[in-house]
């Protein structure tokens, strides 16, 4: 009698999204690939391989059976990896996390949100209609928005930090730290203290 093999139980999906390619890799739109990249560094995972239209590894952090989903599917179409991923391990939208960038916030400034709109964040536009809502959960990272008033914000997102990796790094580990209370606390743990964390600007959840 054969044995039906049933998929590994995966409690997360951590989302970070960005381009694949040399090109785009140190783009202020790879922050959420730069913020997943730290999580599994820290933790010790597994080298991540291609799975899922995306780069993708399993295993604990704080506590959770995790998967992080890199999309290889370009920011455009991100929801095609994450929603073929969440249906093959039968993740609920509640049970993801979605690390992107954000130019509404300033340069470094973390914030966690559950659900609410896409702000026009073409990554986040592709999950919620492949997903059918928005009820996933999003650890942003403020990337700022340049002081060229005529530079275009889809041009701006494509370039490189001009920080060092050195001056990145702070940034991503609070990012890092903002999932991992995310996993442990719930959202709205996470919401309560990244969300007020004095940064200049006024909490808005």
């Amino acid at each position: 009698m054969s044995l039906i093999r049933r998929p590994a139980s995966v409690d997360f999906l951590v989302v970070g999204l960005g381009n694949p390619g040399d090109e785009y890799s140190q783009s202020r739109h790879n922050a959420g690939f730069m913020v997943a990249n730290a999580l599994i560094r820290k933790h010790g995972l597994k080298r991540p391989r291609r799975r899922y239209e995306g780069r993708w590894v399993e295993g604990e952090v704080s506590g959770r059976t995790v998967a992080v989903l890199m999309p290889q599917t370009y920011m455009n179409c991100s929801g095609d990896a994450v929603s073929l991923a969440a249906k093959r391990k039968h993740i609920p939208t509640e049970n993801i996390i979605v690390v992107h960038d954000d130019m509404d916030f300033p340069f470094g400034v973390i914030r966690a949100r559950q659900g609410g709109g896409t702000g026009g964040h073409n990554g986040l536009k592709s999950i919620v209609s492949r997903l059918g809502g928005e009820g996933f959960s999003r650890v942003r990272v403020g990337i700022g928005r340049p002081e060229d008033a005529e530079v275009d914000p889809r041009d701006w997102v494509l370039t490189p930090f001009d920080e060092s990796e050195e001056e990145l790094a702070p940034i991503f580990d609070q990012a890092v730290q903002c999932v991992e209370m995310i996993l442990s606390e719930g959202i709205e743990a996470a919401m309560g203290l990244f969300n007020r964390r004095d940064s200049g600007v006024e909490n808005e959840e």
